[in-house]
């Protein structure tokens, strides 16, 4: 629908279910996201402070947590306010928006895993050249890559949306993503095909290479003693288990944005709130307690007078 200066807005009908409970649905994500704030940045400011932590997996693994706290920052002030207002609206700009930077930081979460994937890859099987192979400059250039070509990338779709006409006003979901262009009178070609590249590139590669360093890893551990497998155990075993739940639920929301028939909202809802609830959450537990480094310092944090 349009007003009086040309503005097109969306109504997300995604908040039907949340709607009647409304006040309990604000406290419960109010707190998430507190609790996602607090986790994460508690993590990375030790890996900032402690010069211990100041190595390639520590580094990769505070980028991660940061790239969570962005994501929810960017997400989860608007889903409050609407979760309070009688009506839930966003402007197809800000909607688009919204788009670009859920993709592209959800995109750079797997580019930053497979950059951890690569620091244990090249840790455990060529342990000679990691100091040569894994110097700061490299580290930095993975990082640049890891979020301007996600950024890059999901920009083409958002910029060609912007101009195709709207058939449909009502968005079934509480965060704009590719669905919208379910919205749209045609689909563009463009568009459409983009979408593909951009699941390759920016999903399945990163994907397939993590699977690729770990099955290597494993191969050569296994060859190895036993002290070897289970360093390596404890340093891969965190990064797949989320790799695993990233996978799942990112990979639910790019699907049903392609397929014909309409998933319930109920079911939307749910794994949407997986998406922004679980698994900026699940992170920093995951890393803080399987990570041997980074739970001693969280002990000394929170218990100082106990012998780590």
């Amino acid at each position: 629908m349009d007003n009086n200066l040309n503005v097109t807005y969306l109504t997300l009908d995604g908040y039907v279910e949340v709607h009647r409970y409304r006040y309990l649905y604000f406290v419960i994500m109010f707190t998430a996201y507190i609790l996602i704030i607090c986790f994460n940045s508690t993590i990375v400011c030790l890996i900032v402070i402690h010069k211990n932590l100041h190595e390639p997996m520590y580094i990769f693994i505070a980028a991660l947590l940061l790239n969570s706290v962005l994501l929810s920052t960017a997400l989860y002030p608007k889903i409050l306010f609407d979760v309070l207002s009688e009506k839930q609206i966003i402007s197809y700009s800000a909607c688009l928006f919204q788009w670009h930077i859920y993709y592209s930081l959800a995109s750079s979460e797997f580019f930053l895993l497979a950059a951890m994937a690569y620091d244990r890859y090249v840790s455990i099987c060529k342990p000679l050249q990691y100091p040569t192979i894994m110097r700061k400059t490299n580290i930095c250039i993975l990082l640049v890559i890891a979020w301007i070509l996600p950024a890059c990338q999901t920009a083409l779709p958002v910029g060609v949306s912007a101009n195709i006409k709207l058939c449909n006003f009502n968005y079934r979901g509480i965060i704009c993503s590719s669905t919208v262009l379910k919205l749209h009178c045609v689909i563009s070609r463009v568009v459409y095909i983009h979408g593909f590249v951009a699941l390759v590139d920016l999903v399945s590669l990163p994907v397939l290479f993590i699977l690729f360093t770990y099955i290597r890893i494993f191969i050569i551990t296994y060859r190895s003693g036993r002290e070897v497998r289970r360093k390596a155990a404890q340093t891969c075993l965190p990064h797949l288990i989320v790799l695993i739940n990233y996978s799942f639920l990112f990979g639910f929301d790019g699907l049903i944005a392609r397929l014909e028939t309409d998933i319930p909202t109920t079911v939307r809802l749910i794994m949407t709130l997986q998406v922004i609830f679980y698994h900026p959450i699940f992170n920093p537990v995951i890393y803080g307690l399987k990570m041997k480094e980074i739970y001693k310092e969280l002990r000394k944090l929170f218990c100082p007078g106990k012998i780590v």
